[in-house]
């Protein structure tokens, strides 16, 4: 697998702005954003934010194994604690230099092509519906899922900015897509990211089309 580039692509940086924005509607949350692990050094780059602390944050980097997110992008695997003060994964001074200090976080990497290549995490779920009932098993792999999505959709988005040569065609990765929206069609949320994804390749197939 070659690199991930340090600078994100238009089209990617759109993705991931969607994926966070959905991630935050969905959970109700105060907050969601998209760290990027920098191939070189990696360290955890905000790629993308909704919510809390959104002004500002994208291409604020933190050192490899920071905080929760750091433990997700290093062993791979997701985690949720509904008190980070109960955690000696919860780096409290790299949160409070966002400018937010949540209570809770529930955080999935972004795997693709067998490396971990990002994480998504979602701070103070159900924040504006105190009463909502506790769902841990269900809200992570929601999240699971949601975070496959979007590595897949960039993954896809990537090849198909890499030269020609080296790229399968535009069909092609339309094809393949299309064929994941298919699987996932009994869940509305991969139905949507999926749907947003077709949506940026076929811009990028017909670079004219105005995005709006």
């Amino acid at each position: 697998m070659k690199p991930w580039p340090h600078d994100l692509m238009a089209t990617e940086r759109q993705l991931l702005q969607s994926v966070v924005t959905v991630a935050r509607y969905i959970y109700g949350a105060a907050a969601s954003s998209v760290f990027m692990v920098s191939p070189d050094t990696g360290e955890l780059i905000f790629a993308a934010v909704a919510g809390e602390g959104e002004q500002g944050l994208v291409g604020k980097r933190f050192e490899p194994g920071t905080g929760i997110a750091g433990w997700v992008a290093a062993s791979g695997q997701p985690l949720i604690t509904d008190d980070v003060g109960a955690t000696d994964r919860f780096a409290r001074d790299a949160a409070a230099s966002t400018g937010y200090v949540p209570a809770s976080i529930m955080a999935a990497p972004l795997i693709a092509d067998g490396e971990c290549i990002g994480v998504i995490e979602v701070l103070d779920r159900h924040a504006h519906d105190a009463n909502a009932p506790g769902r841990e098993l269900d809200d992570i792999e929601l999240l699971g899922l949601l975070a496959t999505q979007a590595a897949l959709s960039l993954a896809l988005l990537r090849r198909s900015e890499q030269a020609a040569s080296a790229a399968p065609p535009m069909g092609e990765l339309l094809a393949r897509l299309s064929q994941h929206a298919v699987m996932d069609a009994s869940d509305p949320l991969a139905v949507s990211l999926l749907s947003i994804s077709l949506d940026l390749l076929d811009r990028g197939a017909h670079p004219s089309s105005k995005v709006v």
